[in-house]
């Protein structure tokens, strides 16, 4: 980065790279989980959906770096991507996989909106006009955190319906 960078370029040069990662990240989590889905239709749908969101949203970012000149972190795509293949596989022992992975992607989401609403605020202090790209994810990451949402109760109640009729309850 230039040192003749202000503060606030250079934060929000570091959000972007964070949030770059963070995006690949997610798509690893959920490309694992997508998987084992084959219980719950409307979960791996909409799941499959965000994948293809995310990866958008990292091609945003990327542009959004360009504009300064500069790239992502790929120490930090990689390491983040390995923690979201770690954290989906830990998962995978646990016979209410899919319960426990709703509940974990419902806070992943929300992490990510706190992300960008963080980047939006720093967007405005950069004045580059980057500020619609990032409200496009924004919406498309509070988008996936509703749907969640609504189906943490519905996930659950087919999950025990699953299991108490002795078929694959997990996933």
């Amino acid at each position: 980065m230039s040192t003749t960078m202000d503060a606030a370029t250079q934060l929000f040069i570091i959000g972007l790279r964070n949030q770059h990662a963070v995006e690949n990240q997610a798509v690893s989590l959920l490309s694992r989980q997508v998987e084992r889905l084959e219980n719950y239709p409307e979960m791996e749908a909409r799941m499959r959906q965000h994948i293809d969101e995310s990866k958008v949203h990292a091609q945003r970012i990327e542009e959004l770096l360009s504009q300064f000149g500069e790239s992502h972190s790929a120490l930090k795509d990689a390491g983040l991507s390995f923690m979201g293949n770690m954290a989906a596989m830990a998962h995978t022992v646990a016979p209410d996989e899919v319960v426990k992975n709703t509940l974990a992607n419902y806070a992943f989401e929300h992490y990510e909106i706190a992300a960008y609403k963080g980047l939006l605020a720093l967007a405005d202090r950069v004045g580059q006009g980057v500020e619609f790209m990032l409200r496009q994810s924004l919406q498309d990451e509070i988008a996936m955190a509703q749907f969640i949402d609504q189906h943490i109760g519905p996930t659950t109640l087919r999950y025990l319906e699953l299991s108490r009729t002795g078929q694959t309850a997990g996933v």
